[in-house]
């Protein structure tokens, strides 16, 4: 499958989302900037897929990932992160959106499970309220230590 294929709109996921839960598979959500794909993410979202039968990746728009992290940030393109993201195996499919969180995303999509790392109190995770109000749950996934997008890029600044 080619990896832009995995990008939808809104709409266009609100109606795959529908399909595949009429076939009673269970819908796994993260989000995230995504910006230096790095062993951290990977590890991560792997995890997360392993949490249901599709894993949907909610990304940071560049505007919202430069609200957030700054204006040198991203680094990498809203398309380039998207078709990263895309390319993995265990993504079964991608979506940006430009608000500070992903809430408005989550009412939308209404996914089976809801997946944040374990630096989030389950409590305080964004949309935690409204999965849980659906009946799905809410999990949180140990990160790698010693991996970030900002601290390669402050490795790079300083060499």
């Amino acid at each position: 499958m080619n990896s832009a294929s995995k990008i939808y709109t809104t709409d266009e996921l609100t109606n795959q989302i529908r399909n595949w839960k009429g076939s009673g598979e269970k819908i796994v959500f993260t989000n995230g900037c995504f910006d230096i794909l790095h062993l951290g993410h990977i590890d991560y979202l792997e995890k997360a897929s392993d949490k249901g039968d599709r894993l949907v990746v909610g990304l940071n728009t560049d505007e919202s990932v430069r609200k957030l992290k700054g204006e040198d940030r991203p680094v990498n393109s809203e398309y380039a992160r998207a078709r990263m993201l895309a390319a993995l195996g265990f993504v079964d499919a991608v979506v940006a959106f430009g608000e500070d969180t992903p809430y408005k995303l989550i009412k939308t999509l209404e996914p089976t499970v809801l997946v944040k790392g374990s630096d989030y109190l389950a409590e305080n995770i964004v949309g935690a309220d409204i999965v849980i109000g659906i009946g799905g749950s809410v999990e949180t996934i140990d990160l790698v230590e010693g991996y970030s997008t900002t601290a390669i890029i402050n490795k790079l600044r300083n060499h």
